[in-house]
């Protein structure tokens, strides 16, 4: 079997890139992990677009608190001088350029940056655009978290998007259970391989060309 990261061990690599002292939005799904791997000793700013800004950690088993939950319903805790607000405003910080960087997870990525997380255009699929697009394009930094391969083997990782466009080149860097990509004009960088794995085999696995 291939080897990769664990959700976990992905969220922990997203963890060891954010800087001390940004504000982020964690997405739906994978990226929500990445609170539970951010130091104690550092100062992030964690927020979500329906109106929470300074979230902690997921909380202990049996402390959930169901009127404190993120935007994918999910309870979390809040850190000492964290607030929550009207959604209105949360768009506003969102739209307004004053998030350094947005983790979101994907059904497709561009080697351009072109981004499609919000609908697969299959029929019997649910359309989930959320705060989405506008975290995309607002957001000083978006990256990108998912897993390499879908279920079906194909890579996530495309020359152009076949689904529906969240936002265009608006990713830089994307995080996979195989590797660390960085995305800057039309070039797909390798920046790191999970350990077990060649370049070579990373290469058959993802359907754009990649650098070293």
């Amino acid at each position: 079997m291939t080897a990769k990261w664990t959700r976990d061990q992905m969220a922990a690599r997203v963890a060891r890139e954010i800087a001390d002292g940004m504000v982020v939005n964690l997405g739906i799904g994978l990226p929500t992990l990445v609170a539970n791997h951010l130091p104690a000793d550092r100062e992030v700013l964690l927020h979500s677009e329906n109106g929470v800004l300074g979230m902690g950690p997921a909380p202990a088993a049996g402390e959930e608190d169901y009127d404190l939950i993120n935007a994918g319903k999910q309870p979390v805790t809040l850190k000492p001088g964290g607030c929550f607000f009207h959604h209105a405003d949360s768009f506003a910080m969102m739209r307004g350029g004053h998030l350094d960087l947005c983790v979101l997870g994907a059904f497709q990525v561009a080697a351009n940056g072109d981004l499609a997380n919000w609908h697969t255009g299959a029929p019997d699929a649910i359309p989930a655009v959320g705060g989405a697009m506008d975290l995309a394009i607002g957001a000083k930094n978006t990256w990108v978290m998912m897993e390499h391969v879908t279920k079906a083997g194909d890579s996530k990782l495309v020359p152009a998007l076949t689904y529906p466009v969240t936002g265009l080149a608006c990713v830089s860097r994307v995080i996979t259970d195989l590797a660390v990509i960085d995305l800057a004009g039309g070039v797909a960088k390798v920046v790191e391989i999970v350990e077990g794995l060649t370049f070579d085999e990373l290469q058959a696995r993802t359907g754009v060309p990649l650098q070293r």
